[in-house]
């Protein structure tokens, strides 16, 4: 029986020389591989007390989404400056070259409750970082952070510190 990592995609040089790229899609494209992916992170949040599932965009969404369904939760979404239509909360993070904003509405997470965050990878946990803030800056709890994947050789679990982080696949590169 195959695992999740056999349908990971490594893509050499990409998008640059010396960079071994880790293609997600085609564990979506796969339907063995999106199972196995969706029932780990359903897995990873088995006994966890919480109230509602977060996804950033895009890949976020395509993982949140199956596991708040699979586990009776609602589904919190974060998206790209400008792409929301009611009152937002907003947090700016540095990318590589330049800055990216997230929002999500102020009314999506109420005081006091308890938020699981599902994305496809953690690299330098720079999104996930500010998707917590938001998070906190409404009044939820974040009791865990669930990703398909992790380059463990960029440190994301640094800019995480003190919150329980869970990957199904860690890559130890880049």
């Amino acid at each position: 029986m195959k695992e999740l990592k056999d349908y990971v995609t490594a893509i050499p040089d990409f998008p640059k020389e010396g960079i071994m790229f880790r293609d997600i899609t085609t564990v979506i494209e796969d339907p063995d591989g999106f199972r196995l992916a969706v029932d780990g992170l359903v897995a990873l949040l088995e006994g966890v007390d919480f109230d509602l599932v977060l996804g950033s965009e895009s890949r976020g969404f395509v993982f949140g989404a199956p596991v708040a369904y699979a586990m009776g939760k609602g589904l919190v979404l974060v998206r790209k400056k400008g792409k929301l239509p009611r009152a937002t909360v907003s947090e700016s993070y540095e990318l590589e070259y330049g800055e990216a904003t997230l929002e999500m509405h102020t009314d999506s997470i109420r005081k006091g409750q308890r938020v699981a965050i599902v994305d496809d990878l953690i690299a330098t946990g720079g999104t996930t970082a500010a998707v917590v803030k938001m998070v906190e800056r409404l009044g939820g709890e974040v009791v865990r952070i669930c990703f398909v994947m992790e380059l463990a050789g960029l440190n994301g679990r640094e800019a995480l510190k003190g919150y329980p982080v869970e990957s199904l696949i860690v890559y130890e590169g880049k």
